[in-house]
């Protein structure tokens, strides 16, 4: 964990809060329809219901797959993500190359289970397709301060995927202190992950403003230090294009225009593409395609 011992760990509330501000009052206007077809390009639709199966799944790929057709003047979202067991449902249906398949896997969203069967299940989630993998990192030994067993799952786990890219969830709802926050992205990242991510979205608060600056500040730092680029992704209760602007707006003012692209920027969402598509075309409150 020699990362730790790198980085100053302590967030001061204060800037934190002063940041938000600016951004809030630099924000571009809602209506700028390429900014929103911009972010509807770093999505990563998700479906992560007890309710899932063959049918639902199905018919979301459909639809990602009739998109260019329905809406010539879109981008495809950048990534359908779904459970491990319907990842073969999406590598069979879905027809767009340039959209990915993500699983989230080892034991989410609570990773309340053995780092043996976190493997396995990661282990078969990329035999049937997953081409990127979001994981929770295991809080509960986190906040007893088990740092190095924390690290080793992490590691051990990347070594396993290879070049498939790895999420590491954070869940910030369940990490109160923004310091907190900071501490598990650099441990996250020193451990191997492409990303981090915010939140699982069966958690509350999902993502928040506040936790997504800390995560960027982090990300931040590191390349400076290192050169080396980590993603970011906010997930949970990102709905409408308001909000979504704002999380945008963050990684442009902190981590700048490098990262504004599906290679670095992601938001896991499941309404946001719909409400996206309804203010980019000027449809009711009724509209529904996804």
């Amino acid at each position: 964990m020699k990362i730790l011992s790198d980085f100053n760990l302590t967030v001061d509330a204060e800037q934190v809060k002063q940041l938000l501000e600016k951004i809030k009052n630099s924000l571009p206007p809602p209506g700028n329809k390429e900014t929103l077809k911009k972010i509807f390009g770093l999505i990563d639709l998700t479906t992560l219901s007890e309710r899932d199966n063959i049918e639902n799944v199905s018919l979301m790929c459909e639809k990602i797959n009739l998109l260019s057709e329905v809406y010539p003047s879109m981008p495809g979202v950048a990534a359908i993500c779904v459970y491990p067991e319907l990842v073969s449902v999406v590598k069979e249906k879905l027809e767009n190359p340039l959209v990915n398949i993500v699983s989230v896997g080892g034991g989410f969203p609570a990773s309340q289970t053995f780092t043996n069967i976190k493997v396995i299940e990661i282990e078969q989630a990329i035999e049937q397709g997953a081409e990127e993998i979001d994981i929770v990192l295991p809080v509960g030994k986190f906040l007893m301060e088990d740092l190095e067993y924390v690290e080793y799952e992490i590691q051990i786990i990347k070594q396993r995927l290879g070049p498939v890219h790895l999420k590491v969830i954070l869940e910030t709802g369940s990490l109160k202190d923004y310091s907190l926050i900071r501490k598990a992205s650099l441990l996250a990242i020193g451990a191997g992950a492409d990303f981090i991510k915010t939140s699982t979205g069966k958690v509350s608060p999902g993502a928040t403003p506040e936790a997504m600056i800390v995560m960027c500040g982090a990300i931040k730092d590191y390349y400076n230090r290192t050169g080396k680029k980590i993603g970011i992704k906010p997930a949970g209760g990102i709905s409408d294009a308001p909000t979504a602007i704002l999380y945008y707006s963050i990684v442009k003012e902190i981590l700048g225009e490098d990262w504004l692209n599906c290679e670095r920027f992601r938001i896991g969402a499941s309404r946001l593409a719909n409400n996206l598509l309804a203010d980019i075309f000027d449809k009711g409150p009724d509209f529904g395609y996804f």
